[in-house]
């Protein structure tokens, strides 16, 4: 990551900046919200941040490992639909976000995550359509 990225406007969208938005969490704060862990994971995402999405991924459906240097996604954008806590431990978070593949079009994701909270918030599943 570029020196710069720390105060230029972070890549989750929140009109922040990167220092004072996901680069916290990134370093090892914790995300108060789901909403908050949704939009530092699509910024590690964007910066290649691989222990830390593995770190943010509920033990019971985290994959043993990714690579993350073999795609070529280019992330455009994220749009936070909703974020809904829905009981004291688990809440969800809607967002579509958009990327090239390559040279290609740019497509769109559209998920419905699902997050829970033991000592932290984790992401659990992603519902696409």
């Amino acid at each position: 990551m570029k020196a710069s990225a720390t105060s230029s406007e972070c890549p989750c969208g929140s009109g922040l900046c990167y220092a004072s938005c996901c680069k916290p969490l990134h370093q090892g704060h914790l995300a108060t919200t789901a909403e908050a862990l949704m939009r530092s994971r699509y910024s590690a995402y964007m910066l290649r941040l691989e222990p830390y999405l593995l770190a943010t991924w509920h033990p019971d459906t985290r994959p043993d490992t990714l690579d993350l240097s073999q795609d070529n996604m280019k992330w455009l954008g994220l749009k936070v639909i909703r974020a809904e806590t829905t009981s004291p431990t688990t809440a969800i978070v809607e967002f579509i976000a958009r990327y090239k593949i390559g040279g290609m079009r740019a497509e769109r994701l559209h998920e419905i995550s699902e997050f829970v909270y033991t000592d932290a918030w984790y992401y659990v599943v992603g519902k696409t359509d």
